[in-house]
């Protein structure tokens, strides 16, 4: 089982993520909801993995990755995000994300990044 953090200004995306993840079954450990929460909750809880949003108020997914890969190299980020530029799916890897996933994404796509970049 792997233990997840969900981060995205969306209550709504954040539910639907979660559910996802737990119909897998696998653990949710935190949650948040801008790229500074999600930094203070990854060092707290150090998840094996993070599905990240791109846009959110305040600090934006990418700076919050690199802030994150700044204080854990290993940490496994997913990026989701509707925006699925390919500039900004560059930018997001460059910055540290394992993967991007687009939304809508549907449950194959959670399981499969979990099965893939989820730290043993």
């Amino acid at each position: 089982m792997s233990r997840i953090m969900v981060v995205d200004d969306s209550n709504f995306m954040r539910l639907f993520i979660k559910n996802m993840v737990k119909t897998i079954g696998h653990e949710i450990v935190g949650e948040a909801n801008c790229g500074e929460e999600a930094i203070g909750q990854y060092i707290k809880l150090k998840p094996d993995l993070v599905f990240m949003d791109i846009t959110m108020p305040g600090m934006p997914g990418i700076n919050a990755v690199k802030e994150i890969i700044k204080l854990d190299k290993d940490a496994r980020i997913v990026m989701c995000s509707a925006i699925g530029q390919e500039i900004i799916i560059k930018e997001a890897l460059h910055a540290g994300a394992k993967d991007f996933i687009a939304k809508p994404f549907q449950l194959c796509d959670i399981k499969k990044s979990i099965e893939k970049y989820a730290k043993k």
